[in-house]
């Protein structure tokens, strides 16, 4: 098999592409070469959802369906998938999906460049929830439609159509089929980086997008290949191609390894490969603490979150990235691998600079190992950004903290957006570690917080603007801690809406 092939489903049959360049992405492949313009490209770095396909993927003896942006996922990605465009939905005759005809029925579109991602991720929740017998809540909605935005009509009868799907006349994908498909598509030989196909003159050619299925491959293939970009769900690499325009003479994909594709459980910890999208990451964090569920949804919209993974979000490094500040807090290590073998460490250790790294030119970031929560401990975790939903925080805080008899025995606090790398606040953890959890403890942390970091002034936030959040979220966990709850958005809900 040529490395350039893509082989993918679509509408029932095998898509064969060829000589598809490793930085292509999938919205420039829909829409310039198999002319699928309905998927529509808005903001190119994977905010609006304008571009919204579904990509279908075996999962046991089912399907398991993913809203995903196609303008930042890189296009060989999704060889052995199934993918639906807006295309793909109408029926015989052009009877519309349910999808459709309840976004018709509820007046959901206005000027209509953003409703096919909408509709995209309306299918999504409907074969994930409706086919399966479930009942869309609002609140459901609205967290399922975070990665779409729409400027002209406000949301409420966007939400109405997710609501309105189920009493329509079901249609149903043919799933026995379509896993057959993949099952062949997933039993194609694998290219082994050791030997890859002859190039010109029969001399051996060096691939250009290497997708190993077993994290031996990969290992071998990240020693044999150090300079290729490693790449997971494009959530960021993709805005390097869209934004920056870079090129790429070889990219390693680590989303097909099957061993870090799981979540392990064992007595004290999980472990979450890498390559664990972060919806599922988050969901494996939420199920051992619940109260992360909010934050775990703010961590962007779900079309971002079905694509990017755990691993890539933490070998990244961004000093704004969500997920280092609570894996700090919670005391989480990272496993490093080669062929040489594997070292494990802090988290907080992995960074030494601005998206730099402890990580040697042959090793990938495998896993991340994250303690059980014990009974006395309390946890918060603080996003501030500009959006509520589907955006990128200007700072992150999260604190995990034990008291017994009235004094703090254990603290660990992680931070985002206030240095040039997620960090630590030791000076902070210092300042509390023994001492009695009172008001006046309360606010010396919340000056130590502020003394230890000094943020930059962006975009996002002033530096003056991050130092006094910082500690006013300091402020918000003493008052949290002490029963009040209604100083958080958390709290709220709108008059009539349905849980």
């Amino acid at each position: 098999m040529d490395t350039k092939t893509i082989q993918f489903i679509r509408r029932g049959e095998a898509v064969l592409l060829v000589n598809v360049p490793p930085e292509r992405t999938l919205l420039e492949v829909l829409r310039e070469d198999l002319r699928c313009t309905g998927t529509k490209e808005g903001c190119g770095e994977g905010d609006c959802g304008a571009c919204t396909v579904v990509l279908g993927e075996a999962d046991g003896n089912t399907i398991r369906y993913r809203a995903i942006n196609s303008c930042i996922r890189l296009a060989h990605s999704v060889d052995g998938l199934a993918l639906w465009t807006v295309e793909d939905l109408a029926g015989a005759g052009g009877a519309l999906h349910p999808a459709q005809e309840a976004m018709v029925q509820c007046h959901g579109s206005q000027c209509g460049f953003c409703t096919p991602g909408f509709v995209m991720s309306l299918f999504g929740m409907y074969q994930n929830h409706v086919v399966r017998g479930h009942t869309i809540t609002r609140q459901l909605a609205v967290e399922e439609l975070s990665g779409n935005l729409c400027r002209c009509t406000g949301y409420r009868p966007i939400l109405d159509a997710a609501q309105a799907m189920a009493p329509l006349p079901a249609v149903q994908v043919d799933e026995k089929k379509l896993l057959a498909q993949l099952k062949a598509l997933g039993e194609r030989p694998d290219i082994s980086p050791s030997s890859p196909p002859a190039g010109a003159q029969g001399l051996p050619a060096t691939p250009a997008y290497l997708a190993p299925r077993t994290l031996a491959a990969l290992l071998q293939a990240r020693a044999a290949n150090p300079q290729a970009q490693i790449v997971a769900g494009c959530t960021d690499v993709g805005l390097w191609v869209t934004k920056m325009h870079r090129q790429f003479a070889q990219v390693l994909d680590v989303t097909r390894v099957r061993e870090l594709r799981r979540v392990e459980r064992y007595p004290h910890h999980i472990a979450i490969g890498a390559a664990v999208t972060l919806t599922d990451a988050c969901a494996a964090l939420v199920q051992d603490r619940p109260q992360l569920r909010t934050f775990a949804n703010r961590f962007a919209g779900l079309t971002v979150r079905n694509s990017g993974t755990l691993g890539g979000n933490v070998a990244n490094g961004s000093p704004i990235g969500d997920s280092m500040p609570l894996l700090i807090a919670l005391g989480a290590n990272v496993v490093l691998m080669s062929t040489r073998g594997h070292r494990e460490m802090p988290l907080e250790k992995l960074y030494t600079g601005y998206r730099k790294s402890v990580m040697a030119a042959d090793e990938v970031l495998a896993w991340i190992k994250v303690p059980l929560p014990l009974a006395a401990q309390q946890l918060r975790a603080y996003k501030i950004s500009k959006r509520y939903d589907d955006d990128i925080s200007a700072v992150c805080l999260v604190i995990q903290m034990t008291v017994k008899a009235g004094k703090v025995s254990e603290i660990s606090i992680g931070a985002g957006g206030v240095a040039a790398t997620p960090v630590r606040a030791m000076q902070t953890e210092a300042a509390l570690r023994g001492q009695p959890w009172t008001a006046d403890a309360a606010m010396a942390a919340t000056a130590a917080l502020r003394a230890e970091f000094q943020p930059i002034s962006d975009m996002r936030a002033s530096a003056a603007y991050r130092s006094e959040v910082l500690g006013n979220l300091m402020q918000r966990f003493w008052l949290e801690s002490q029963g009040i709850r209604q100083i958080n958005l958390e709290s709220f809900q709108l008059e009539g809406e349905d849980a």
